[in-house]
């Protein structure tokens, strides 16, 4: 049965990723054989965020926080989350939330979903929508605001 060790993973760190979002990232889904669930560890140096606030329409999300604390925004507000904290995100606006690190340690957070294609996510701080699929280079990132009509561009 393959597995791996979450003891001491190997984060990976995006270069491009923007100040405020540069978080490690270990995902051994794809080297285990996982294609319809899987799960992410962060890795999140001080003043840093998984991601910028979000909802999935189509993917449930968990969260574990394994080291430190972290804090937990989420429609009802923010919190602090310790070690051993598990959140449940489910799809929709009510599952809206994001993960950061306000203190002056490393923390690192485990996420858990399943796998949907397409995906849409909502960012609602930015007013964008993403569509995502599993060829990357169709995806798809707009501003609500555009609202283009069904018919726009169509002869």
């Amino acid at each position: 049965m393959p597995r791996v060790s979450l003891s001491d993973p190997t984060f990976t760190y995006d270069s491009d990723d923007p100040d405020r979002f540069r978080s490690g990232l270990f995902r051994p889904g794809p080297e285990l054989g996982a294609t319809a669930s899987g799960i992410s560890v962060y890795e999140l140096p001080p003043g840093q965020s998984v991601c910028p606030y979000h909802y999935e329409h189509a993917e449930e999300e968990w969260a574990l926080v394994v080291r430190g604390t972290a804090t937990v925004r989420t429609p009802e507000g923010s919190e602090q989350a310790g070690e051993n904290e598990l959140y449940f995100f489910p799809k929709g606006p009510a599952g809206a939330h994001q993960i950061t690190n306000e203190t002056d340690g490393v923390v690192r957070v485990l996420m858990f979903s399943n796998v949907a294609w397409p995906a849409v996510t909502v960012y609602p701080d930015s007013d964008k929508v993403g569509v995502f699929l599993e060829d990357r280079a169709e995806n798809l990132i707009a501003r609500r605001s555009s609202n283009v009509d069904y018919f726009d561009g169509e002869v």
